[in-house]
């Protein structure tokens, strides 16, 4: 095994211009592993898959986990994303093994860490996996050093891993500090130091930027990004924040009611999602009630066949089967507004408008549905407007429609 040095001139880089919370950052270059293949990790351990199987959970009587069963490769970035009470905590401690499943199995790099029926239980000190809790659980009374220093086994280089840990988030010379004078994007940094001063094989994150204002969650969760992309550690976290899922995740694990809806690229679940509840939960959705009908009997749309809807013909990626009538997913980036002509009669009237710099979104009142679409330019129509609906994207996905 060969080791070398990764200079973090990007992270560095990215200090200039920053909030002063953060200013001071200047990582120095971090002591790697390389392996034959040319993967690498921090301190030599490799990134590891993880395998869950059929994990079910129930407290009391109240069933938390249904038969979940997820494959996770090596160095990835998965997120768990759902809505509260859906059990992506809950199945992020049984990964940890701070929870007991009662029934399934959890696997890492091919060890097996929990299996109900074989009566497994690697504790979980024993797993080589890190953990960043949504509090940040920092010990108050203990200084920044000893927080991270917490857990690994005392022995000469102890102090140089944590002086590593430190820097690879930023906070080098902050050792000495107690946890109630940082600021709470440097005490979030102090909690990812600890969990991977260790050099885990996996990390877990339990929502860990909730409680960061919004400007400095966006910019904490930017660094860590890339700085666990750097360090090709295999991890999961949990959020019920899409937009958070889509940028950290490679994979994308949807939750709901215990089960695992689909699991996907943030491309993929975008666009093509597995249901309903998926596509509305999935981003910002209208859906259209539609006539199917044969593509041949329209002549201007392509795809095995089209849905007759309130803003026209949507071609459609699949036909849902035994459904003539159903409800057509369209994002509201796939609609445009023109201003009705005396060949063009409106399709609705403009009822609310949100501008938000980048780009206006237009809620459209179709015939009684409510349509919202998205344009990258300043608002051109007002509220009041007549206004075409047009659809602007390829086939879209259909369901079975929703009785009313």
């Amino acid at each position: 095994m060969v080791t070398l040095a990764w200079s973090a001139s990007r992270a560095n880089a990215r200090v200039r211009g920053r909030s002063p919370v953060l200013s001071a950052v200047s990582l120095p270059k971090v002591t790697t592993a390389v392996e034959p293949d040319g993967s690498w990790t921090v301190a030599g351990r490799m990134p590891c898959a993880v395998q869950v199987d059929h994990v079910s959970k129930a407290f009391g009587k109240l069933p938390v986990l249904v038969g979940v069963s997820l494959s996770i490769e090596p160095g990835s970035m998965v997120a768990l994303l759902g809505p509260s009470g859906c059990g992506k905590t809950t199945l992020l401690r049984i990964i940890a093994g701070l929870e007991s499943p009662d029934a399934g199995r959890v696997t890492v790099a091919g060890r097996v860490l929990t299996d109900r029926a074989a009566g497994v239980a690697v504790p979980p000190e024993s797993r080589q996996i890190g953990m960043v809790f949504q509090d940040w659980a920092l010990f108050p009374h203990l200084s920044v050093a000893r927080n991270v220093a917490y857990g690994l086994p005392k022995r000469a280089d102890s102090r140089a891993q944590v002086e590593r840990a430190l820097a690879m988030v930023g906070l080098q010379g902050l050792g000495d500090r107690m946890p109630s004078t940082l600021s709470g994007g440097q005490q979030q940094r102090v909690a990812l130091a600890r969990a991977i001063a260790p050099a885990p094989s996996v990390l877990l994150l339990d929502e860990p930027f909730s409680n960061l204002d919004t400007a400095l969650r966006v910019q904490v969760r930017s660094e860590v990004h890339a700085l666990l992309v750097e360090l090709g550690i295999t991890t999961i976290f949990v959020t019920h924040d899409q937009e958070e899922a889509f940028v950290l995740g490679d994979q994308v694990a949807v939750m709901h009611d215990g089960r695992i809806a689909q699991v996907a690229s943030p491309a993929e679940l975008y666009r093509h999602p597995a249901d309903r509840w998926v596509a509305t939960f999935v981003g910002e959705a209208n859906l259209l009630r539609g006539s199917v009908r044969p593509v041949g009997s329209a002549a201007t749309v392509s795809g095995p066949a089209v849905a007759d809807t309130v803003i026209g013909a949507v071609p459609l990626a699949q036909l849902p089967v035994g459904s003539r009538e159903v409800d057509v997913l369209v994002r509201p980036e796939q609609l445009s507004v023109t201003a009705p002509s005396p060949v063009t009669p409106a399709t609705g009237v403009v009822v609310l408008i949100e501008y938000y710099g980048h780009d206006t979104v237009y809620v459209v009142d179709a015939g009684g549905e409510r349509l919202r679409v998205r344009e990258t330019a300043e608002p051109l129509f007002g509220r009041g407007d007549p206004v075409v609906v047009r659809y602007a994207g390829g086939p879209a996905m259909a369901y079975p429609a929703e009785r009313e």
